[in-house]
């Protein structure tokens, strides 16, 4: 039995890029129930459509600053938990950071370059609908930096720093052992000593991985 369409909200400024996004969206498989030109009207649309996720780009009128941003961590607020794919031309950390802040996961941070790989923006679209996190490849080398006296990372050994890597990229452990060229087996071994070190405990309340991934983009 197939699954429903991907139903998906797009806050966009630009009408041409809104329309792109909106088509690839449909072409593959995804229904498109609201696109929208500023945070607002991206705010109103969320809490009328309950998409199953949502594009939004970071600069959007009046000021093309963080609007956007701000706009997708207001409906998150009012939804918690709403899955939201931010879209922006540049890396900014902070910006990965503050949308992971809560801990509830189903969020995601690509370039817009990204969009023109229509299996990886569709892929990274999936993944945060699921609940899961999309973080943009340069993103996470941007957070490949020397550790500080301080670092958080600095229990981590290289292979486990390469496997959070792939964790902040959202991949899952099948998606790891592939990356890396280890067993399904060798990945989870990996991830659990990375939860240890890092001390994030088992509970029901927080999402490990994303607990992981902050600790990652904090460092």
């Amino acid at each position: 039995m197939e699954s429903p369409p991907l139903r998906v909200v797009i806050a966009e400024d630009s009408v041409l890029i809104r329309e792109g996004i909106a088509r690839l969206i449909e072409e593959s498989g995804g229904s498109v129930v609201a696109k929208v030109g500023d945070g607002p009207s991206f705010v109103e649309a969320v809490e009328a459509h309950r998409p199953d996720v949502s594009v939004v780009d970071v600069r959007m009128p009046p000021g093309q600053r963080d609007e956007g941003l701000r706009a997708a961590i207001e409906a998150r607020r009012r939804l918690p938990g709403s899955p939201i794919l931010v879209l922006s031309q540049y890396v900014e950390r902070q910006y990965a950071t503050e949308l992971l802040a809560d801990g509830a996961g189903g969020v995601g941070y690509l370039l817009k370059d990204r969009v023109g790989d229509i299996p990886e923006f569709m892929d990274a679209l999936r993944r945060v609908a699921r609940g899961g996190t999309a973080l943009d490849p340069e993103v996470v080398a941007q957070l490949m930096s020397p550790s500080r006296p301080d670092d958080p990372l600095a229990a981590l050994t290289p292979r486990e720093r390469e496997v959070l890597a792939a964790m902040a990229e959202g991949r899952t452990n099948v998606g790891i052992a592939r990356l890396l060229s280890i067993t399904e087996g060798a990945a989870e071994k990996h991830i659990g000593n990375i939860f240890g070190k890092l001390e994030l405990p088992d509970t029901q309340n927080d999402h490990r991985r994303v607990l992981a991934v902050l600790t990652y983009l904090g460092a």
